[in-house]
């Protein structure tokens, strides 16, 4: 890209400035992860390197072939949904939100489940892996919100006190094993078939309806903008890989390595909502 700044990899003024101008020529469609949401007190997935830091995700097809594993998950997911269902979007959140009404950004792809971009206000999101706040039963296929589904989830475990020991970055608790093992687990009221979160589990697919959301997404904007993510997740990276594919630009601001380092043209490091309102504030500013 002509004019891109020398110092393509790090965080100076210079890199913040330029990238604020290509927002206003060149509006991006934005790919967001998990470290845009940290900040609302939901935690990772990966550290800074890209290593794994959090305890063995259940399985999509664990899920639906034990009820054991679906008793944990939804021990798991009572104890967790009270901060999860109350989180409020972070800064970063929120200046998408405004780049999207002023026209800086075309639309979001988000990795992440907690529907904080919604409640942020953005308008244009493609929920890759879905939304925690939805529940949906595998029979029926009738979807009901998650919030009903936690009062269920109280009324069939009457007087059991569950203590999170440690939050999880997908609504979800850490909780002893005893809590896990008495906890019950309602039924559809609809059908009686299994309820699971609306959601993609490790080892599912993206549904294609999704793909093609998110790839037309790319098409119609000029370049890809990483916000938050490590992509080390192929569900992401596919994305940024299918952007540089077609001669599109592939920018990022995360604090750490991605898995598109090498695909990058620019990148700037560090805490993604202060990055982001330093953008808004240059690409709003009235020239001297």
């Amino acid at each position: 890209m002509d004019g891109t700044p020398a110092t393509g990899m790090g965080c100076c003024a210079q890199t913040v400035e330029w990238l604020a101008g290509r927002l206003r020529d060149a509006p991006p469609v934005v790919i967001s992860g998990a470290g845009l949401s940290t900040a609302s007190g939901i935690p990772a997935y990966r550290d800074h390197h890209g290593h794994w830091q959090q305890p063995t995700p259940i399985q999509h097809r664990d899920f639906l072939n034990s009820p054991s594993v679906r008793q944990r998950y939804w021990a798991r997911s009572f104890a967790g949904w009270p901060r999860m269902g109350l989180a409020s979007p972070a800064p970063g959140h929120r200046v998408l939100s405004e780049m999207e009404r002023r026209g800086l950004v075309s639309s979001v792809i988000t990795q992440n489940v907690d529907g904080l971009h919604q409640k942020a206000g953005s308008q244009r999101v493609i929920e890759l892996h879905g939304g925690i706040a939805r529940v949906l039963c595998l029979a029926c296929g009738q979807r009901f919100a998650r919030i009903a589904v936690q009062q269920w989830l109280l009324e069939a475990n009457p007087g059991l006190a569950i203590t999170p020991q440690r939050p999880a970055p997908d609504g979800d608790a850490q909780v002893a094993d005893r809590a896990a093992t008495e906890f019950r687990v309602p039924d559809c009221p609809a059908c009686g078939g299994i309820l699971k979160p609306d959601v993609v589990f490790f080892g599912d697919s993206v549904p294609r309806a999704r793909i093609a959301a998110a790839t037309r997404a790319i098409d119609a904007a000029q370049e890809l903008l990483v916000v938050g993510s490590s992509l080390m997740v192929y569900s992401g990276f596919r994305f940024a890989d299918y952007a540089h594919r077609q001669g599109k630009p592939v920018l990022a601001i995360n604090h750490g390595v991605t898995r598109a380092d090498h695909l990058l043209e620019l990148k700037i490091e560090g805490e993604c909502g202060a990055i982001l309102e330093r953008l808004l504030a240059l690409a709003v500013r009235q020239p001297d």
